[in-house]
């Protein structure tokens, strides 16, 4: 289901950077660092950079129809490429940065792609492994040539060596790309199994940005930092196509590594995140707090409480009392406006919680400081984003309302059911998998797609999440088991990376916990603790104690809840190893992949269960050169006082 564009607008990706060159041709469009230094392109600019890339792919034979892999960090000349590959109706294919030679090649592979577009020697080199063993991709187009100037195999291309396209020769191409044309393919980071490429139109992408846009207001006078993986749907709606709809300006971090000091230098007014990093600036902020004096600790908990307290109510405009409203306004001068300077949020509008549930603590934690939190619930098959929360209408519970256009429903068993323009045009290459609900796919013929999530809709239209249906369990006296729920309330310590709960036909929850190994490792310094390694870090008896104070927290706020209290966490571990993408425990979004977890730690969720003191592990591990290692430990099991 698609609705049509609005008179005069335009439909398609290209047609959109059209405009704005010719309406905003001095403007801001991208900003990119490098070497320290940004510099920024304006729209026309960026016109004219796209239509060269654009050019050389037609000149390599890239056609209507043709996919195109994309692969790299947030480079401004990989979105170029994007757009560049819609320019000639060819289907833009981004793919992890992080993605094993394995990964690549599937896609490649599945996509049946001949060129493919690379920021650099690393994912050069992937592709070469991938084309030795399939053949493809025939071409391969590098921006960065460092390290490359003695390859001698044939088919790759330097960015730079294409020239300015001429005017006009692209006219016709994108005239002739229409809104039902594929825009986008996604491959989706595989949660419950195999990856499935979903194919997004450009109605798809630009309705739902145009949504989201409208819905809070943004526009050309906004900033966003583009820093989430370009493969992944909230960062090709929230940087790519909400960028083309709104005017407004994209800035590229030089690194991973000074993603934070980027942040601070431009002071986006829209931020995206997924939880896990705004869990990992929690714990900067906790560890750092940790570590400070004993006068600076106690006037930042005393405001924190105040903040708590009725932060989220001034952020809402909600009329608080003058005592609290004039030590929030202290507070806000001497701790949370320096603080939210640090984290680079001073100028932040609208911030999104994207990609997966947050808990509440953590969320609460964020509006208390001031920083406007909203949560969203989308998934890639509905173009990102489905429900959005209203300001003013802000709860830790909910994740919003539908997007204006979007309907939303419940199913059998409170499955959530979505069906708008967003909603994907199918699986590419597997329509059985898209196509017929009985047989265990997801778009029903009336245009309904079933998520595979359950959740509650309340009575003003927010949606509340509950989890995934495959997970949702009883305990064996028919408590409810809702592991992400407790598995989020771990995760609001900064000490805890990971959780993964277990409990769905046992007398009690056990948990898996993957530390911290940052904030472990700070607190276990000041402790004056000793250790040489992860696995060294993580058998301290200390270290245990302190996760047992975590796990006894949780368990007393869930005492004071009749419904929860059954869901109290027994048993658990430390896990000797962080849970990793390359191991296939963790996606490349950083998702716990539950059924492989379960699978490699059976042994030890079984010694959770049983009456003994400590498990055995045996597994094997892969390092990032691809290497692999067995990992032999004895691990200590907790047990926690009911």
């Amino acid at each position: 289901m698609s609705a049509p564009a609005a008179p005069n607008l335009p439909d398609t990706c290209p047609k959109l950077l059209l405009r704005h060159a010719r309406e905003r041709a001095a403007r801001p469009a991208m900003r990119a660092k490098e070497f320290g230094i940004w510099r920024t392109w304006s729209w026309a600019e960026v016109l004219a950079e796209t239509s060269a890339i654009a050019a050389g792919l037609a000149g390599l034979g890239v056609a209507r129809g043709a996919r195109v892999a994309i692969i790299g960090d947030n480079r401004p000349q990989l979105y170029w490429a994007v757009c560049a590959a819609q320019m000639l109706g060819a289907i833009p294919v981004p793919i992890f940065q992080e993605a094993s030679a394995a990964e690549v090649g599937f896609i490649i592979d599945h996509a049946a792609i001949d060129v493919a577009i690379a920021e650099d020697q690393e994912q050069v080199d992937k592709l070469l492994a991938v084309r030795a063993r399939s053949g493809r991709p025939e071409r391969i187009v590098f921006k960065d040539g460092r390290g490359l100037q003695n390859y001698a195999e044939p088919g790759l291309i330097a960015l730079a060596a294409w020239g300015p396209a001429a005017a006009g020769t692209l006219d016709d191409a994108i005239g002739a790309s229409t809104a039902e044309g594929p825009a986008v393919l996604l491959y989706t980071s595989g949660t419950t199994g195999a990856s499935k490429g979903v194919l997004l139109s450009h109605a798809n992408v630009i309705a739902t940005a145009r949504a989201l846009a409208g819905f809070d207001g943004l526009g050309v006078d906004d900033e966003i930092l583009a820093y989430l993986p370009m493969a992944w749907v909230g960062d090709h709606l929230g940087s790519h196509a909400l960028s083309l709809v709104s005017g407004c300006c994209v800035s590229c971090p030089e690194s991973g590594e000074t993603l934070l000091a980027d942040l601070r230098e431009i002071g986006p007014s829209c931020f995206i995140a997924p939880p896990r990093i705004l869990q990992s600036l929690l714990g900067n902020v906790t560890a750092r707090m940790a570590g400070a004096g004993r006068w600076k600790l106690r006037l930042y908990e005393a405001s924190l409480t105040v903040a708590r307290r009725v932060g989220g109510a001034i952020l809402d405009g909600q009329d608080v009392g003058l005592a609290d409203r004039l030590l929030y306004w202290l507070g806000d001068i001497f701790i949370f406006g320096p603080l939210r300077n640090a984290l680079g949020f001073s100028r932040i509008r609208r911030a999104y919680v994207v990609g997966d549930a947050m808990g509440p603590d953590i969320f609460r934690f964020y509006r208390a400081l001031g920083l406007n939190l909203k949560q969203s619930y989308g998934l890639t098959e509905a173009s990102g984003f489905v429900c959005v929360q209203a300001d003013g209408a802000v709860r830790a519970e909910t994740v919003g309302a539908a997007l204006p256009g979007v309907e939303l429903r419940l199913g059998d068993g409170g499955e959530i059911l979505v069906r708008g323009p967003g909603v994907f045009q199918g699986y590419y290459r597997d329509a059985a998998a898209t196509g017929a609900v009985a047989t265990g796919a997801v778009l029903g013929a009336d245009g309904w797609l079933h998520t595979g999530d359950t959740g509650v809709l309340e009575a003003d239209g927010q949606l509340r999440v509950v989890d995934r249906a495959a997970d949702v369990g009883r305990l064996r006296d028919g408590a409810p088991f809702t592991p992400k729920f407790l598995e989020n309330k771990l995760k609001f310590f900064p000490y805890i990376r990971e959780a993964i709960a277990f409990g769905d036909g046992q007398e009690f929850v056990a948990c898996l916990i993957d530390i911290d190994a940052g904030a472990v490792g700070g607190w276990a310094e000041r402790a004056g603790l000793t250790f040489a390694s992860y696995q060294e870090l993580a058998a301290k008896p200390e270290v245990m104690d302190l996760l047992a104070g975590c796990v006894s927290a949780v368990n007393r706020d869930l005492a004071a809840d009749p419904a929860l209290a059954g869901q109290a966490i027994r048993r658990f571990l430390l896990l000797p190893k962080e849970l990793d993408a390359d191991d296939g425990e963790l996606t490349r979004m950083r998702k716990i992949r539950r059924a492989v977890i379960a699978a490699r730690y059976a042994s030890l969720v079984a010694a959770l269960y049983g009456t003994a003191g400590s498990a055995h592990l045996h597994t094997e591990i892969i390092f990032d050169d691809g290497r692999t290692n067995v990992l032999d430990a004895d691990l200590a099991i907790r047990a926690v006082p009911a």
